[in-house]
């Protein structure tokens, strides 16, 4: 741990920023390895100060030893103002996820300046030790996906196959859901985002999986497209440009390349197939600590890929009010290569 707060506040001092307070909660549980829901991390010329309140005091103070461990008493916003005060502090930076009310309200007794929190780039690139919780993960994931092949029936609804997996995800000893599971039947497979309904699943018909857990507090992501009873000629058609996709996309992930390339290289792919206009979201999005988080996988992203990013490659073609395909895994670059954290094959799974 030392040595990410040692990068930390190196970042800093490029820019001669002797100050930072983070309040952004998931960068507050990257610095300190501890999850509080009032918990703050203050950076003074590379001293580091963690504030949490009387609820989970003593947790951290078992648990953290890199950092020192204060109390919050009483309002936080006053608190620290006067913890500054004792340090002979009259100014900080802090970054600009803060609320305007939080902001409002610090201003009245510190100088404030806004500045990207560090913590935010060393998040990008992943550890060996984030890299193999986040395998563990998926491995759990990969089981419940397995089991749920088995479950999935006609006749079922999409809310008793979502039911299912978070009740596996659970018995897997996950924390929770990484994110709401979408399970999308038939027509409904053709949103991407498809908010998971009572809606039976057919016969013949596809079945979109979207289901992710949390695992020592790092997230999992992970969406296959099966077909429940034979599929269409057209079906079969747009599952295998989508699966030549997603490979296309994985050949372009590694070091030294640029992000963007993944990207077109799934959607540049799509469209010579006429499908361009179908595929309406990014390829892909960082993963981590949240579901959702740098770097972003898009036309548009110049990131450079190093070994250590950790990222999804979800290429799919959304055809409205028919159907729609998506295949998603988490891949991470080792050694300038990229490698894919699930199991499960893109292979197209007919029950």
């Amino acid at each position: 741990m030392k040595d990410i707060l040692e990068k930390f506040y190196g970042l800093l001092k490029e820019k001669h920023i002797n100050s930072f307070l983070v309040t952004y909660k998931p960068n507050v549980l990257y610095l300190s390895k501890f999850k509080s829901s009032n918990a703050y991390v203050l950076c003074l010329e590379g001293e580091f100060f963690f504030f949490t309140d009387s609820r989970y005091i003593e947790g951290a103070k078992e648990k953290i030893k890199h950092m020192e461990v204060i109390n919050i008493e009483g309002n936080f916003l006053e608190f620290i103002s006067k913890f500054l005060k004792t340090k002979n502090i009259d100014s900080i930076h802090i970054d600009k996820t803060v609320s305007y009310s939080f902001y409002e309200e610090l201003s009245k007794y510190i100088n404030l300046s806004f500045e990207k929190d560090p913590t935010f780039f060393l998040r990008k690139v992943k550890s060996k030790e984030e890299i193999n919780i986040m395998k563990e993960g998926v491995a759990k994931s990969d089981a419940v996906y397995k089991r749920l092949l088995d479950f999935v029936k006609p006749g079922m609804n999409e809310k008793d196959v979502k039911d299912f997996v978070v009740c596996e995800f659970l018995k897997e000893k996950a924390q929770k859901e990484s994110f709401d599971t979408i399970v999308a039947t038939g027509k409904n497979s053709a949103v991407p985002h498809h908010e998971t309904s009572f809606d039976v699943i057919e016969k013949d018909k596809p079945l979109l999986v979207d289901m992710g857990l949390i695992w020592g507090h790092y997230a999992t992501d992970f969406t296959r497209t099966f077909h429940v009873g034979k599929p269409s000629d057209e079906f079969l058609k747009v599952y295998n440009i989508v699966k030549d996709a997603h490979l296309f996309a994985i050949e372009k992930a590694k070091s030294g390349n640029i992000l963007k390339d993944v990207d077109l290289a799934a959607r540049d792919y799509i469209a010579s197939k006429g499908y361009g206009d179908y595929f309406t979201h990014s390829t892909g999005h960082g993963v981590g600590l949240e579901i959702h988080e740098e770097p972003r996988v898009y036309k548009t992203s110049e990131d450079i890929i190093e070994d250590g990013y950790v990222f999804t490659i979800e290429p799919g073609i959304y055809l409205p009010n028919h159907f729609g395909v998506r295949l998603e895994n988490i891949v991470y670059i080792e050694k300038g290569y990229p490698n894919v954290m699930s199991s499960i094959s893109l292979d197209l799974v007919v029950l």
